[in-house]
């Protein structure tokens, strides 16, 4: 049997962390196992020393490691805090915070939960890129760090070697998503199932902002999406859904985008590509078959969608994946 060497992930716990942020990396990449069983990922916590860091409860936890754990690292995850001083105040490291992340290598991936995005803002990690954080705090992100494309409305972000959650429990969406890119649908689902958690959450953030609460007769548009995704290899029509919810198109729009956080159009590729994902890596069934199941219509179309959501053709994802698979089975 190969010799499977895990990916390292490191976890900066900061002063005034929250501990279930804290636990979110440990939970899901520590339950990430190949067909052997075998662990994929190994996690570490350190802080900027070894010792007691407070949390933002009425308890502190004891972290072995110190910020030399950081060179070590493939993937560096930094939870939020509720003391970050003056990098929520003025955008800036302070020494200490800044000298720890200086022994992060180049290439190391970074991910950042809620409000740890301020950190990887403030060490320039996301100039000129895409980032979320909170909603609650997304102006004020937006103001502090003017050359981050921020985007309130959605749960994670994926910019390649730097990713971004929103809230609190979008971190396991992210990190459920990581495991995912790196090991393929069916560990991820495993992940999932092992925690209790819906493996892909449709939406974003839209959906958890505070509004006035829909009276309990309002009718929503559960029924359409189980029917819709029992039927997403049909040329399924937005007309078609709105008539499960005998609502108008209009009506069912909006009230779709206010459950969902999307629109229709996108929450459907979305399922889609989903779907094709899972025939590709679990099937050995033509391109143009899963096309077709996946309700592409053509694997032209299919590419496209793959390519700007996975960033690779069908294809490559198939020989990826399936070759992984096969890798983790011997």
């Amino acid at each position: 049997m190969d010799e499977v060497t895990p990916h390292r992930v490191v976890v900066l716990a900061l002063t005034g962390l929250l501990p279930f942020e804290l636990g979110i990396p440990h939970r899901i990449f520590g339950r990430a196992k190949d067909a052997a069983g075998r662990r994929l990922y190994e996690i570490l916590t350190c802080g900027i020393r070894p010792g007691p860091v407070m949390t933002d409860a009425d308890f502190a936890v004891t972290v072995e490691h110190g910020p030399e754990a950081l060179a070590t690292a493939d993937t560096v995850v930094v939870p939020a805090s509720y003391e970050l001083g003056p990098v929520f105040e003025e955008g800036r490291l302070p020494d200490e915070l800044a000298a720890a992340l200086a022994h992060v290598r180049p290439g190391t991936r970074m991910v950042s939960i809620c409000t740890g995005g301020y950190v990887l803002a403030a060490a320039g990690y996301l100039d000129g890129r895409p980032a979320t954080t909170h909603w609650s705090t997304a102006e004020h992100f937006q103001r502090l760090f003017p050359s981050v494309k921020v985007d309130a409305d959605v749960l994670f972000i994926d910019d390649g070697d730097v990713l971004t959650s929103a809230g609190v429990a979008a971190g396991i969406d992210l990190c459920l998503h990581i495991v995912r890119r790196d090991h393929g649908t069916a560990v991820a689902n495993d992940v999932a199932r092992r925690t209790v958690v819906p493996p892909h959450r449709d939406g974003g953030q839209a959906q958890y902002i505070h509004r006035p609460v829909p009276e309990p007769q309002v009718a929503t548009t559960a029924t359409a999406r189980a029917w819709a995704l029992g039927r997403l290899h049909e040329p399924l029509q937005l007309r078609d859904m709105a008539d499960q919810e005998a609502m108008s198109v209009r009506t069912f729009t909006r009230r779709f985008r206010e459950e969902v956080g999307i629109s229709p159009g996108q929450w459907l590729s979305q399922q889609r590509v989903e779907r094709a994902r899972h025939l590709l890596e679990s099937t050995d069934l033509s391109v143009d078959r899963v096309a077709r199941d996946a309700g592409f219509g053509t694997a032209q179309s299919m590419r496209q969608h793959l390519q700007a959501t996975l960033g690779v053709p069908p294809t490559v994802y198939r020989r990826t994946f399936r070759a992984g698979a096969s890798r983790r089975s011997m």
